[in-house]
């Protein structure tokens, strides 16, 4: 049976390690799966990740990685020993660096006692419309990049990828029913679109297709952040 718990990832997108120690002991009862972004990473990663493996939570370690192959490789060997559930890469690093990502994984896995994390592509990320895309050089409609990408990312033998739940039912539909999408963009109707552009309810992204969704300021914004996410999910369990 889907649990909808199961399926939300809170993105601790803050600058202090004292602000997300603190949204993690007051979320601890309704989360089990905490995103830790380039920001705090970069700020107090090592503190991060040791507070998430002290409270028993699993880290989607999401730095988008896009390298030459050989540092990609390295850095998912780390994130691999470090025991994060989730890492991902951008597909636009091509399919010899998205290998060597899962190489990279499988040899960190074997060096210690972790599971192998579920290795992610970044398609086309959800801040970005026809328009940024033609800046960059991409031309073509946002749903057919995003399927080519996650093609690449099947093919390198990756789990899933990250992509709008505007694109998870083709992808899934392409791809099958196991390929894992995780959707970020994702905002309840009571709260703001922000920077996002291609953006869904947790209630449509669930019914799209979606197998986790990314929320951050909804949450970790709100008065009271435990009871932001009984609300999302409540909301996502009305679309399975």
């Amino acid at each position: 049976m889907i649990n909808a718990r199961d399926r939300l990832i809170v993105a601790l997108d803050v600058e202090r390690f004292e602000d997300a120690a603190e949204l993690i002991n007051e979320l601890s009862r309704e989360v089990d799966i905490f995103k830790v972004g380039i920001g705090p990473f970069t700020g107090f990663g090592q503190e991060i990740l040791q507070k998430l493996e002290t409270e028993d939570k699993k880290v989607f370690l999401d730095l988008k990685f896009h390298d030459i192959p050989n540092t990609v490789y390295n850095a998912a060997c780390a994130g691999a020993r470090h025991g994060v559930s989730m890492m991902n890469f951008h597909c636009l690093g091509g399919r010899d660096m998205l290998k060597a990502a899962v190489k990279g994984a499988e040899e960190g896995c074997a060096e210690g006692v972790h599971e192998m994390p579920i290795l992610l592509g970044v398609t086309i990320l959800t801040s970005m419309g026809p328009e940024e895309m033609a800046e960059i050089g991409l031309t073509g409609e946002v749903e057919d990049k995003v399927i080519q990408l996650a093609e690449t990312a099947k093919q390198a033998g990756l789990d899933g990828v990250v992509a709008s739940a505007k694109e998870a039912r083709t992808i899934k539909k392409r791809l099958g029913k196991d390929f894992i999408v995780v959707t970020p963009g994702v905002r309840p109707e009571w709260a703001a679109a922000g920077d996002q552009k291609r953006v869904l309810t947790p209630k449509q992204a669930m019914t799209e297709g979606a197998d986790y969704i990314v929320v951050g300021r909804p949450i970790i914004k709100a008065a009271d952040p435990a009871e932001a996410a009984r609300r999302i999910i409540e909301e996502m369990g009305e679309g399975f």
